[in-house]
């Protein structure tokens, strides 16, 4: 467009000159060099315009790259937990042994109960992009109770620090059928893994006697907003690898009936005994494969069946008072016609948070088991928690567990008492972008 302005003004001024018959003035010829001169300044000026729109264009290729790795970051958590206490138990027991407890296990030690790491990039149906994947990293103590024991997996040192790890997929079933495989922390129960997730610092026993984890297919299938079904296929109770050649099975039902009330029923059916013996501590494979596959079977199969029938629900009654109670019922059989052995009992949640920084909470529990003898366990436990920021939190906890047989430690070795009494003071930090429970 400048050159077109150029050129009329020439041609302007050539007209004149014609029209009016008459040479070129020394002014007119110098106004005709000026505007030479600023047609090649135009002319140079666009050339270095249209380099630099070429290489502006580069790094709009780069810009993007960097959107998407943005994107990717935006949508993934990392997230760090760090969990230790101290604790004291009045009975001075024996190699400071805590019985029944499932993470705060000793007496007069500072203690890691886990350190962890989760990393999760949950599906995001809104982007389009329907799978996911989570890794649950464990290292402490909770880790010898929740996984890694060989008292339930073949090869415990295998996945001693893998306490989950799951892909997702959510198919364009109904309102969205969720489909994970991998390791998964079991739903059974009403308490989590993670201590901030949960009223107290402690564990209840109900905790320590119901699945950690499975591994295998879990599914999920919202029927309304009130209604979710689920069912998962699985090794069985905390068996990476299953030790026998029956799959156990999971239905559950969760429930939300009104906004302040949320419940889960689950039954559970399994086969939980070996068929072939354990190989601890493996040294040359016996046969072609990896160390810690036995080849040791067991005759007769022991093929008694697991049976759980589990129940929870949580009751918002107020924005500051929390109220939940569990109830469960667990039958199994190491053959088929073998006498039962049974567990029953529940637990009973409150918590109150005062302000925004300081809450208080009790749980009452009682556990009665005919396995072996016939024993009834009781807990009460009363928490009172700080929370210094968003990310730090210290509870203070007293215990009582007691029983109607002679069955806590004592500081003289052989002797047993009907109770023990604990306090505890737990220190919990976390961060990462996770929200809600973990």
């Amino acid at each position: 467009m400048t050159r077109s302005l150029v050129a009329i003004v020439l041609i302007h001024i050539c007209g004149l000159a014609v029209v009016q018959g008459q040479e070129i003035t020394e002014r007119e010829r110098l106004l005709l060099q000026r505007l030479d001169q600023l047609e090649k300044r135009v002319a140079e000026l666009e050339s270095r315009l249209g380099g630099q729109t070429e290489q502006v264009q580069a790094p709009v290729q780069v810009e993007s790259a960097e959107r998407e790795s943005t994107d990717f970051f935006r949508d993934a958590t990392v997230n760090v937990t760090l969990d230790g206490y101290y604790g004291y138990n009045f009975n001075r027991p024996v190699g400071s042994i805590n019985l029944l407890r499932a993470y705060d296990v000793q007496s007069n030690s500072f203690s890691l109960n886990q350190a962890a790491v989760v990393i999760e990039r949950a599906p995001n149906l809104e982007a389009g992009r329907r799978w996911g994947m989570r890794l649950d990293l464990q290292y402490g103590q909770a880790t010898e109770t929740v996984q890694g024991n060989a008292a339930n997996e073949p090869r415990p040192q295998v996945y001693r620090p893998v306490w989950q790890a799951y892909g997702t997929y959510v198919f364009d079933v109904g309102k969205g059928l969720t489909v994970d495989f991998g390791k998964f922390a079991s739903s059974i129960g009403y308490e989590t893994n993670y201590t901030k997730d949960n009223f107290n610092y402690s564990r209840s026993c109900f905790f320590n006697f119901l699945p950690f984890y499975h591994f295998g297919f879990r599914s999920k299938l919202p029927l309304n907003d009130k209604v979710t079904v689920m069912y998962h296929l699985m090794n069985g109770t905390q068996q990476s690898e299953d030790f026998n050649e029956f799959k156990s099975h999971q239905v559950a039902v969760v429930v939300a009936p009104t906004k302040r009330i949320t419940g889960q029923f689950n039954y559970y059916f399994g086969q939980e005994q070996r068929d072939r013996k354990p190989a601890l501590n493996p040294a040359f494979a016996p046969v072609a494969s990896q160390p810690g596959l036995s080849t040791d079977v067991i005759r007769p199969v022991p093929s008694g069946r697991l049976h759980i029938f589990d129940t929870y629900y949580t009751f918002n009654v107020t924005k500051k008072l929390t109220l939940a109670v569990e109830g469960d019922y667990v039958v199994g059989r190491v053959f088929r016609e073998s006498p039962p052995a049974t567990v029953w009992g529940g637990a009973g949640y409150a918590r109150y948070r005062l302000t925004p920084k300081f809450a208080v909470a009790g749980r009452v529990e009682y556990l009665n088991e005919k396995v072996s003898s016939n024993q009834a366990l009781k807990e009460h436990t009363l928490t009172a928690e700080y929370k210094f920021a968003d990310g730090f939190l210290g509870r203070i906890e007293y215990r009582r567990d007691f029983s109607n047989q002679s069955f806590f430690l004592t500081e003289q070795p052989g002797i047993l008492k009907k109770e023990q009494n604990t306090a505890t003071l737990g220190l919990v930090w976390w961060i990462g972008r996770k929200q809600g429970t973990w």
